[in-house]
This record gives structure tokens, sequence and C-alpha cells, in this order.
């Protein structure tokens, strides 16, 4: 049973398709394992409910992912499901005639937050408008924020959450093996290397709690790293899945840990902005 301050954060990995009762279900189980774990917080993977692209390099128009209304029924479907568990997953959203790569956080008592995907991949851009907000949010776990997969890349998104005072970030993604260099075995792929590398140092260096989702399998010509994983701030893996489907979980003191980091080091007070290129 986790301390009276300590919570169990899972960070899942798993496939999810095109058919949306079915991610639905599928979504219903993950949630269910996690409750099992006596999970407080979930993240799902980017786009858990209807899939992710095909094809990166030139997506087909005709061949997308389903997209849906921010207050589409399946949300009211997880938040039944979630109760008082925080569940973050990723969709295919539509409004006002556009898509976006899109990311909510919920629990039974509602929406706690919202993200689009700011930074793209050139394949993504050509199907997604680009979000303009990254934000954190309060939820029942403590102040946090959402990015998306590519997202993680950029070192001032995770650093703009930490200065809005997120505690933990997650980040929820459908993070492929590289087409470019396909390697063997995934263990060896470039992009399982950079995968983990940006996971552990988004955390260390905003000393900050880092929970990574990916999808798992293939999708068209995309096969899924998994790697899933719970990151100290210190930038130590806490948890991870490998390569498989499954769950991630791990028990700590959120604000314990990160107090604990910060003791002699405090990155976000002892940086220099007058000194940094404002572009």
């Amino acid at each position: 049973m986790p301390t009276p301050r300590s919570q169990r954060l899972a960070a899942a990995s798993a496939h999810f398709g095109r058919d949306l009762p079915r991610s639905v279900e599928r979504i219903g189980m993950v949630i269910a394992a996690a409750r099992k774990a006596e999970a407080s917080l979930l993240v799902l993977p980017d786009a858990a409910l209807g899939g992710y692209l095909a094809d990166l390099r030139s997506p087909d128009p005709d061949a997308l992912p389903p997209a849906i209304a921010p207050d589409a029924p399946e949300f009211r479907r997880v938040m039944a499901m979630a109760g008082d568990m925080v569940v973050c997953l990723g969709y295919s959203e539509q409004s006002d005639g556009q898509r976006w790569n899109s990311a909510i956080c919920l629990s039974g008592d509602g929406v706690l937050g919202r993200y689009r995907k700011v930074h793209q991949p050139p394949g993504e851009a050509l199907v997604y408008a680009s979000g303009d907000r990254i934000a954190a949010f309060d939820t029942p776990v403590g102040r946090m924020g959402m990015l998306i997969d590519y997202d993680k890349t950029f070192p001032e998104a995770a650093r703009t959450l930490a200065l809005d005072d997120a505690r933990i970030v997650a980040c929820l993604c459908a993070w492929p093996a590289s087409f470019t260099q396909r390697a063997p075995r995934l263990t060896q792929d470039r992009q399982s290397r950079l995968f983990d590398l940006y996971d552990c140092a988004r955390a260390a260096e905003n000393q900050i709690v880092w929970v990574s989702s990916n999808q798992t399998g293939s999708t068209g010509g995309l096969r899924f790293l998994g790697q899933s994983k719970v990151v100290g701030p210190g930038g130590d893996v806490l948890a991870r899945t490998w390569a498989k489907a499954g769950l991630a979980v791990a028990e700590l003191d959120v604000d314990a840990e990160i107090e604990r980091a910060r003791l002699v080091l405090h990155h976000l007070q002892e940086r220099r902005p007058d000194l940094y290129a404002d572009k």
C-alpha cells in the first residue's frame, strides 16, 4: 500500500488501432490494470483513441485516424471508468474545421487539462494544425503538464512547464523506430536511444517527475518502441516496460523527491535568463 504522502504513477505501453469502440475497450482494460496496481495517475499513449498515422513521410489523406470532437462521448466513458484515478490519453481532435494531435487529462470529476501538440515532424504537419499553448494545470495528484512525443525533443517545452510549477510531466507518445536507419533489433535503434535519452534529460534538467508512455506494435510502416517509463527528478528510471506492452508503475512521494533533488542544486533558481537568447 502507498504511504500517506506517496502515490503510484503508471505509464502504459500498448497498441491502439483505428477502431474507436475497441480503443475505449482497451483503455478500460489498462485502467483496470492500473487500478489493481493502486495507481493514482495513469498516462496512456498518444493516439490511444483511434490510433496514429500510418506514414510520416506522405500521409494518405483518405486513411487518417478518426478525429473526434473535444466533448465526444468516448471521453465520458473514460471518465466513468477512471473514477478517482487521473488519466491522460491522446487522440486526434476535430474542431473548428481543423485537426490537432491532442491530449486530455481527466478523472471521474471531469476534464482537468487539455493540450494540443506544438512541435511536429514534417509528415505530421501535413495533417495536424499546431498548438499554441504550453501550460501546467492542477490535478488531484499535483500540478502537472502534458507534452506529446516530438515535443520532448525541445528542452524549452519541458522547461516552460517546470517554470509554470509543474511537478509531474506526462509525455504521451506514438514514437516509432527509425525508418531511415532501420536496426535489426529495437534495442539498437537510434530512435530508441533518443527516446530514453530525452526522457531522462528532461526530468533531470528540470528536477521534475517525468511519466512517459508510448505505443507498441505497428501501424502501416511505423513500428512503435514501447519503452514507457517513470523517471525521477534526478534522471533515474524508477520503472519501465521495455519494448513490450504493459505498465511501468513507480511509487514515490513526488514533492519529497523534488525537494531532495533541489536541496543543493536548484536548476530553475540558478538559471541566467538575462544571458539567454530570446530567439
